[in-house]
């Protein structure tokens, strides 16, 4: 009995020694903090984009670090010790509320002019004369559909703002080549497509600036402009942005486009479009959109008739 004691005690010593070798040589791993430039935006559902944003956010900071971060950025005030509002506000389609038309809009831009420090645009309400913006956000690429988008808008001679994110940036390099090299502004939409007002002001500024070096370092190109995944933001998240010198870029007429599963017809879509004209219009189409690509022509076809110029966002922030 003492012998067969013995064996086992042996055996169990011998089992510990071996778990704790293995624990050594594989410790378990908390990768919710390192860095994921594959990650693209597939939705602008808020329920969906927000849900898979949180698995997916990742920065190479935390809040707690120096306020110079890695990235390049200098963050202020990172821990927002002047008590900046961070109640999380989403954003909507821009359509008409309690029957006045693009009132949503127009209370969105009252907002952000109402903030200090803080540089957004969602309505152009400055412009007297009929212009419109158009904008399209790219978190990856389907069907090469941007390409066809290209080809209408140098047939059309308009000139357009392209969002995106660092996934899309890496994969897609023509691309991006060919928006800058036809004039149009590539915007910066982070790098892995988080909702701003759930993660730290480093890790804001860290988005913005994988995707602003790339753009530097890859096509010799500056952004200025900045457009927050899924259009979530709050008073702390914009003015982390307008610090590190980006203009805040929202819309005021987008519509159901995101869904390649669920696309309207091209016809649905031109009509739902064209009937939410207005002056000082920012659109938002998404470049996964087939619907959105087939009517991009008669879109802008609609607009010139009804008396519509076609703006860049240079022209409205420069002009």
């Amino acid at each position: 009995m003492k012998k067969r004691i013995a064996i086992l005690s042996l055996i169990l010593v011998f089992s510990l020694c071996s778990v704790a070798c293995k624990s050594e040589k594989n410790p378990s791993t908390d990768t919710s903090d390192i860095p994921s430039h594959s990650s693209s935006c597939l939705t602008e559902t808020p329920s969906k984009t927000e849900n898979s944003s949180e698995n997916k956010t990742s920065s190479v900071v935390t809040s707690t670090e120096s306020s110079q971060i890695d990235t390049g950025f200098t963050v202020n005030d990172p821990e927002n010790t002047r008590g900046l509002s961070e109640v999380k506000f989403g954003f909507s389609y821009g359509v008409a509320k309690n029957g006045q038309p693009h009132s949503i809009s127009v209370d969105n831009q009252k907002r952000f002019d109402g903030m200090k420090n803080i540089e957004a645009l969602a309505l152009d309400t400055v412009s007297k004369d009929k212009v419109m913006y158009l904008t399209f956000d790219c978190g990856y690429e389907y069907k090469n559909l941007t390409a066809s988008i290209l080809d209408t808008l140098k047939e059309k001679n308009v000139k357009a703002a392209f969002f995106c994110t660092l996934d899309y940036l890496e994969k897609n390099p023509q691309l991006v080549q060919r928006m800058i090299d036809e004039g149009h502004i590539v915007g910066n939409h982070s790098a892995t497509h988080p909702v701003f007002p759930t993660i730290s002001r480093n890790k804001m500024a860290s988005e913005l600036y994988l995707v602003h070096k790339y753009l530097q370092d890859k096509f010799g190109y500056t952004a200025e402009y900045f457009r927050f995944p899924t259009g979530a933001y709050s008073e702390s998240a914009l003015e982390l942005v307008t610090s590190t010198g980006y203009k805040s870029v929202f819309w005021s007429l987008a519509h159901a486009d995101w869904d390649t599963s669920k696309q309207p017809t091209p016809t649905s879509a031109l009509n739902t479009v064209t009937s939410r004209f207005h002056s000082g219009a920012v659109i938002l189409l998404h470049a996964v959109s087939s619907a959105n690509t087939e009517a991009l022509g008669d879109i802008i076809d609609t607009a010139n008739s009804q008396g519509y110029t076609f703006k860049t966002l240079d022209d409205y922030y420069n002009g």
